[in-house]
């Protein structure tokens, strides 16, 4: 499975809709049969490829996916972060922007690229790749220009900039498409086999479609042409009036989530490749074996090229409905 999908996402028919996914997959229960805290996770690069792999040991859905979490590049430019030591199963958090102004962000982030933890990253990658790098693809995965400014920037000043000096944001994102550019790559030289770009507060489902198209959609289509084929755009929230320009940012795949209408998407992305859309809550979560099977079945009728969960998986989610999810 694992060469039909890199056949996939290189442009080939394959004769099939696979299951995997470029987004944080991991368990409460992948992690309990590791040993491991999802806390420790973020801070050494052994514990941080175990918990990834930990999804396809269990059920073999042939997919992994690093960092377990998309704060890194915000921490390796300055943002403060919260690792919930404390709590089981929470992701980190910024807790403290790092800029006050967009115009702040210049091209001198470049030279943070190797900061915080994007080293330790790229050696958990390296440990996947020898690991079960031969049976699972490998994701890569960032936010974001415009995910990964609403990390770093006072949001109060980002918005009011927005309105008055749309331009020095616009730059800033260009800044940050870069910079992300460079993570992306980093990443891909250390064993990913595509990159996935979750960009969840810059989708027009959430910034609306007119501000994506002038403020993310720029951004976004050069991260793409910078970083390695092949790519996949994650995108948040109902995005049906934006598909087209979605598109055209030049990414391998589309990714949407449940709120999307997979036909009215499918007749809009004939020439792109579309992944989803599972509810990773109602669904994948709190749903049953039937309920899950329902939706994979809904969505492979739909004709998505490959069935993806809609965002990231609760770490609580339960096993089974993995399974389920992977036998269709």
């Amino acid at each position: 499975m694992r060469e039909q999908i890199l056949d996939l996402l290189s442009g080939k028919k394959i004769g099939t809709q696979p299951v995997f996914s470029g987004l944080i997959h991991i368990t409460a229960e992948g992690l309990e049969r590791e040993g491991l805290a999802l806390h420790e996770t973020h801070h050494d690069a052994d514990k941080m490829a175990r918990a990834a792999a930990s999804t396809f040991k269990l059920t073999g859905m042939p997919s992994v996916a690093l960092p377990l979490d998309l704060c890194a590049p915000a921490e390796a430019l300055g943002a403060e972060l919260k690792f919930y030591e404390d709590v089981a199963y929470q992701f980190p958090q910024v807790t403290k922007a790092w800029v006050n102004s967009t115009k702040e962000i210049t091209t001198e982030i470049e030279n943070k690229v190797n900061s915080g933890r994007i080293e330790l990253i790229c050696d958990a990658l390296r440990l996947l790749k020898a690991d079960i790098g031969s049976d699972a693809v490998i994701s890569g995965t960032i936010p974001g220009p415009y995910t990964l400014l609403l990390y770093i920037c006072n949001p109060a000043a980002l918005f009011t900039e927005m309105k008055k000096e749309p331009q020095v944001v616009i730059d800033a994102l260009f800044h940050l498409s870069s910079f992300l550019a460079k993570i992306g790559t980093a990443y891909r030289s250390a064993g990913a086999d595509f990159i996935t770009i979750h960009d969840m507060g810059g989708s027009p489902g959430f910034i609306g479609p007119l501000k994506y198209e002038q403020f993310v959609y720029p951004a976004e289509k050069q991260l793409i042409e910078l970083l390695p084929k092949p790519s996949v755009l994650s995108v948040c929230g109902n995005v049906g009036k934006s598909l087209a320009l979605l598109a055209q940012t030049g990414a391998s795949a589309i990714s949407v989530d449940q709120t999307v209408d997979l036909i009215a998407a499918r007749e809009v992305l004939k020439d792109t490749l579309l992944f989803g859309n599972l509810d990773p809550v109602a669904t994948l979560w709190q749903g049953d074996e039937a309920q899950v099977h329902e939706a994979v079945s809904r969505a492979k009728k739909a004709g998505v090229d490959a069935i993806w969960p809609g965002c990231d998986l609760v770490p609580q989610t339960p096993i089974q409905n993995i399974a389920v999810m992977q036998k269709g």
